[in-house]
């Protein structure tokens, strides 16, 4: 059995709650991360898989608690008045909706939700139920929500992304002739949609978006039409796809070779690519992120040190986002307590990024619908290393 399997043993018995101090009153946080437990073990708690086998589907939930103890861990020896109970949202024995229950029950004071898209609506409706404030920390979609001051969206929705992305082309490629190479399907026809809304919106300079769709087999000939020899073509990838977005990267790298001078803006799916391979040579790419940590600081540090030497490995981004989420909400729960749901957008607390939690309100009555973060970094990749971060 793989290392993370035994740290799966371990925290078990956290499920029925964390650091339950008696002796002062304590603010309660209920956590939900799709740990698939009993998927894992059986009923006489036996390991479903062979020793040295790993189901990759449990391990983002994991990943997210890991970071999750970590940071308890660390408000544990500050004595920080806490109560905190784990929830596998995957159980096969409790439903998501007995399990807010309990939590309801619990008298739960803040929600942190590692979840996905059908379960959005379901912790949101909850939150409000109860005046809860339920942070959904990984999923870029708001789910339909409207009318709850208690729900927020850490990971920028697309439509943010997409405003991030064209004000950025104005900060730095007005002047750069612009192609937003794009496939057929619905979802590349909202990308497109959310441009051109912003445009018609922006008070700045309003660029010049030429939309070009391809096929999935595009080639080189098929992208040398709309770039210029004496100028530097951005050309924008309009596709969360990311198997048409490597191609097109690969292609224009080996125009650039050819006296066809151009730039590449991505989409926030492109965190996830590595773009230190020799085919991405020679090409400047560029691509937003919410949550961008260098790894510099002391904590990141601590956080690294400690998996490497107690459980031999390097921890996921998804460690140091369940590390970060809890820190960041729980002494904001410990500030403002039952008046946190009034301070969801205070910027006081920094652990490795920066929040910019800002009311989202319904267009047509104003009312407000959720709370999003809006920050975005903006990372270039040229040659295998990140030039700079904006």
């Amino acid at each position: 059995m793989k290392k993370s399997s035994l740290i799966l043993l371990v925290f078990i018995s956290w499920l029925h709650g964390a650091y339950a101090q008696t002796e002062i009153a304590k603010h309660r946080i209920a956590v939900f991360t799709p740990l698939f437990l009993d998927s894992a073990f059986d009923a006489a708690n036996e390991y479903r898989y062979k020793k040295n086998e790993f189901p990759k589907f449990i391990s983002p939930g994991l990943e997210f608690y890991e970071g999750v103890q970590l940071a308890l861990d660390s408000l544990h020896k500050e004595n920080a008045p806490l109560e905190v109970f784990i929830y596998d949202s995957k159980s096969t024995k409790e439903k998501l909706a007995q399990q807010l229950k309990k939590a309801e029950m619990d008298s739960v004071d803040l929600i942190i939700t590692h979840c996905n898209s059908s379960e959005i609506k379901i912790f949101a409706e909850a939150g409000l139920r109860t005046n809860t404030p339920v942070i959904n920390v990984n999923l870029p979609n708001d789910g339909g929500v409207t009318t709850n001051p208690f729900f927020v969206v850490l990971n920028p929705t697309l439509r943010t992304q997409c405003e991030g992305l064209y004000r950025h082309m104005q900060k730095y490629y007005a002047l750069n002739p612009i192609v937003v190479f794009r496939k057929k399907g619905q979802m590349e026809d909202r990308i497109k949609s959310y441009f051109i809304d912003f445009a018609k919106n922006t008070k700045g300079a309003k660029l010049d978006l030429r939309f070009v769709e391809l096929t999935d087999s595009f080639d080189v000939d098929d992208l040398k039409f709309y770039l210029d020899t004496a100028n530097q073509t951005l050309c924008m990838v309009g596709t969360l796809d990311e198997h048409f977005g490597k191609r097109l990267v690969q292609h224009l790298a080996q125009l650039n070779k050819e006296d066809y001078p151009s730039s590449v803006m991505g989409m926030p799916t492109w965190d996830a690519i590595g773009f230190n391979r020799p085919e991405y040579k020679g090409i400047e790419i560029v691509y937003s992120t919410p949550f961008y940590n260098a790894k510099t600081d002391r904590v990141s540090q601590g956080i690294s040190n400690y998996f490497n030497k107690v459980i031999y490995a390097r921890p996921s981004d998804l460690v140091f986002r369940g590390y970060e989420v809890t820190w960041n909400f729980a002494k904001l729960l410990m500030k403002y307590g039952k008046n946190i749901s009034s301070n969801l957008t205070s910027k006081q607390i920094k652990v490795f990024t920066d929040y910019d939690i800002q009311p989202v309100l319904n267009k047509q009555n104003l009312a407000l619908d959720y709370y999003e973060n809006k920050k975005l970094y903006f990372l270039k990749w040229q040659d295998g290393v990140i030039k700079g971060i904006y």
